[in-house]
């Protein structure tokens, strides 16, 4: 599925939308270039499960814990993983595949780690189409 948006709201309501559907134990590999608008997406994703806390990318701290939701959330950023060692250390396999919903961002990183049927969110900028302009795909497979 390829959905274009062309500004930050529309980026939102989707990832709004796809947190609404989200079920228990499925994970999201959401890929992007910096500044594509995953954080925005992530965003609308928590609020769909119903978390109103701030959502921000979990840069340093490589998973941040959203609770309060229908479904507890865990917002994966793998980019600075060197070793795939500290997602062991960090009890990976207890979020991917407990009682929530995972979203990883650079997911491609770990894909040895990912379980066989991850949703994977690809988002895209083009400039020629607007400073806004996104077009996510949607796959159900890697």
């Amino acid at each position: 599925m390829i959905i274009e948006t062309y500004n930050r709201d529309e980026t939102y309501n989707l990832g709004k939308k796809l947190g609404e559907e989200a079920g228990k134990g499925e994970v999201y590999c959401l890929s992007g270039d910096l500044g594509t608008g995953k954080t925005v997406f992530t965003q609308g994703f928590a609020r769909g499960l119903g978390i109103l806390e701030p959502v921000n990318s979990p840069t340093f701290t490589i998973v941040s814990e959203y609770e309060e939701g229908r479904l507890p959330l865990y917002h994966f950023d793998v980019y600075r993983i060197e070793d795939i060692e500290e997602m062991e250390e960090i009890g990976y396999e207890d979020y991917f595949y407990g009682e929530g919903v995972c979203l990883v961002e650079w997911a491609e990183l770990i894909k040895e780690l990912l379980p066989d049927n991850p949703v994977r969110i690809r988002i895209e900028k083009d400039s020629d189409k607007g400073f806004d302009y996104r077009r996510i795909t949607v796959e159900n497979h890697w």
